[in-house]
């Protein structure tokens, strides 16, 4: 069965919300708005204080073309625009809105009716997709009207589906709910980038959506099914892209449209297919909240803006035995400063570690084990990396790829000496980014 050929782990999946329903989220009292919700510019405010608004209303601008609107998830009155922390931990500024009732904007589809085809034509596909916000939601939450915009010809589009992250199970479910919603979905991606073929990859731990989405991509000419082997990290494009389609994506600058493949999560090709056949904004989406003590691990239809800490009451608060609140899955995630942190585009998880889990082993000097590098699906040297952003050897870094990292985490997952390989790696990446961006700047 295909993966990808270069590095990669196999942490234990803990599954623990899959077969779950959906379940949908009550509303808060109060909902906060990040205007950073996708890379690229922040969003720009477009409402005031004391403005009414409604579900689906546009409430910030895109601050330039890679960028995305915001739109409001509840109706309600602007309270101020201010600042909140956010799920990286730092201050940001933000739409503040409190809640009055559920009034949705008239033009919004609410009915459960699946709308098939449509007249538009690819670039108003586009268009659609841009103005109602949609992003990446596997969490890198990359405008979506920019990667749909390749600078070359595609052949190919594929859809991950793998879901690799441990605990989280929110594309899983959106899967086995959903499934022909996604491959119209899916259908109009192939229609705005002109191609005639698209696989949805999904790793082999999930037998039921691969079954069931087989089944009914039948009816859709050009989308086939491709079961993966679990690899960890098989989520990232490079990995998907080599797993799939057998073709390698050289480091940076090149993209994955540079040989002719585009990836879109599942979860984002369900909010294409309600942005274009529905007309609603990405103001929602599937969130798991899960662990090994939590009562009840949910996949939960989520409202943007709801403090986390809600939806962790709604799976049975907080277990008396945990250690950190993650954003995210235990690899890729970071630990959240509050359980106040408002759900954003890219949430796609919260994790509530145990003490036993979220405690590090003692850090012991390196071995020379290279075990790092062996696990690195990048090629690259995490060892030599994380020293060289220890010691500040910036140019050095930089001159080792050191921007090329996905921050996937399997360094330091399969560390025998449990050193921090990628919180150095994190942080140098931050001071090199900085440099290169002032050496362009100067130019």
């Amino acid at each position: 069965m295909k993966t990808f050929k270069l590095g990669g782990v196999h942490p234990e999946e803990n599954k623990l919300s899959a077969g779950k329903k959906i379940e949908v989220m009550e509303l808060p009292k109060q909902a906060v708005f990040p205007l950073s919700q996708h890379i690229g510019a922040p969003a720009v405010p477009c409402v005031a204080k004391g403005d009414i608004v409604k579900v689906g209303t546009k409430i910030a601008d895109a601050g330039g073309f890679v960028s995305a609107p915001i739109h409001s998830s509840v109706s309600g009155k602007v309270l101020k625009i201010d600042t909140a922390i956010d799920a990286s931990g730092y201050r940001k500024p933000a739409i503040i809105i409190d809640v009055i009732d559920d009034e949705w904007e008239p033009t919004i589809d609410r009915s459960e009716d699946i709308v098939r085809e449509t007249t538009l034509e690819p670039k108003e596909i586009v268009a659609r997709i841009q103005e109602c916000g949609i992003v990446g939601m596997g969490g890198a939450c990359f405008p979506c009207h920019v990667k749909l915009s390749p600078r070359t010809p595609v052949d190919v589009v594929i859809i991950n589906a793998v879901e690799c992250e441990p605990y989280l199970t929110a594309d899983h479910s959106l899967m086995l709910e959903k499934p022909e919603q996604i491959l119209i979905g899916v259908q109009l991606i192939m229609k705005a980038v002109n191609v005639k073929k698209a696989y949805i990859a999904i790793e082999n731990n999930k037998p039921d959506a691969i079954s069931l989405m087989k089944e009914k991509a039948a009816a859709f000419p050009g989308i086939e099914v491709c079961p993966l082997k679990v690899k960890y990290p098989q989520g990232g494009e490079k990995q998907l892209i080599d797993a799939v389609v057998n073709r390698q994506v050289p480091n940076p600058p090149a993209l994955p449209a540079d040989v002719g493949a585009i990836v879109q999560n599942v979860g984002t090709a369900y909010a294409i297919y309600e942005a274009v056949m529905k007309n609603k904004p990405l103001f929602e989406r599937v969130v798991t909240v899960t662990g090994k003590s939590v009562k009840n691990p949910s996949n939960l239809l989520t409202r943007m803006g709801i403090p986390m800490s809600q939806l962790i009451e709604r799976a049975g608060g907080v277990p008396e035995d945990t250690g950190k609140i993650i954003g995210g899955g235990p690899m890729m995630g970071k630990a959240l400063l509050n359980a106040e942190v408002p759900v954003c585009k890219g949430s796609s998880g919260i994790l509530l570690m145990t003490e036993k889990e979220a405690g590090r082993g003692e850090e012991a000097p390196c071995i020379r084990c290279s075990k790092c590098v062996t696990a690195c699906p990048m090629g690259l040297e995490p060892y030599l990396l994380s020293k060289q952003s220890e010691y500040a050897m910036w140019d050095e870094a930089e001159a080792n790829q050191i921007m090329t990292c996905i921050e996937c985490g399997s360094c330091q997952f399969t560390c025998p000496s449990n050193r921090p390989l990628l919180d150095w790696i994190r942080q140098g990446k931050g001071t090199v980014g900085g440099i290169i961006r002032a050496r362009a700047a100067k130019k």
